[in-house]
């Protein structure tokens, strides 16, 4: 996944100025409730990607929105990234902070993929084992099913993928009798 490199400096750089006022949390929290709302909203996307709508209304609209709900760093940060031109990559700024804040925080998301749901011991058990491999803080489990898996399951952490699925298990089976390997 390639970020937006002016993406990536201005979460950098709030994430810098939300540490130096001692609010970093406030602002990962309004970053995450920034982030559900564009994400949940495909006109307010539509609206700050659209270069014609005038860069005042952007901000009145994004400002009638979180108003009340966001910390006075967070405001600033809205009003100077439109007033720039630069509300188009909002979205991708606030994803771009939300995975830094994690790497700082040593947070990472384990993408689970599983025949049927995952029961509360096996979420315990990936969570352990994630902790342990990679020395995480703490792990996120983003569960999805697919029954074509048959059975098993497939974990998936940063760029690193184990599949224990017995659909995975059948395909290789199927590329070593393929190729010979039996």
């Amino acid at each position: 996944m390639s970020e937006n490199k002016a993406a990536s400096r201005y979460a950098k750089s709030l994430i810098d100025l939300s540490t130096e006022q001692n609010a970093f949390e406030e602002i990962r929290n309004d970053m995450v409730l920034i982030e559900q709302v564009v994400n949940q909203n495909n006109e307010l996307e539509a609206i700050l990607q659209n270069p014609v709508i005038p860069l005042d209304k952007k901000y009145s609209i994004l400002e009638g929105i979180f108003g009340k709900s966001i910390h006075a760093i967070t405001k600033a940060y809205l009003k100077l990234i439109v007033s720039k031109g630069r509300s188009a990559i909002l979205f991708d700024t606030t994803k771009a902070f939300i995975r830094q804040y994690n790497v700082i925080k040593g947070i990472v998301t384990a993408e689970v993929t599983s025949a049927i749901a995952l029961t509360d011991a096996n979420k315990e058990e990936i969570v352990a084992v994630v902790k342990k491999e990679i020395g995480a803080k703490e792990v996120i489990i983003k569960e999805k099913v697919n029954e074509k898996l048959i059975g098993g399951f497939i974990l998936k952490v940063g760029d690193k993928q184990f599949d224990a699925s017995i659909a995975g298990s059948l395909n290789k089976l199927k590329k070593e009798l393929s190729h010979g390997v039996v």
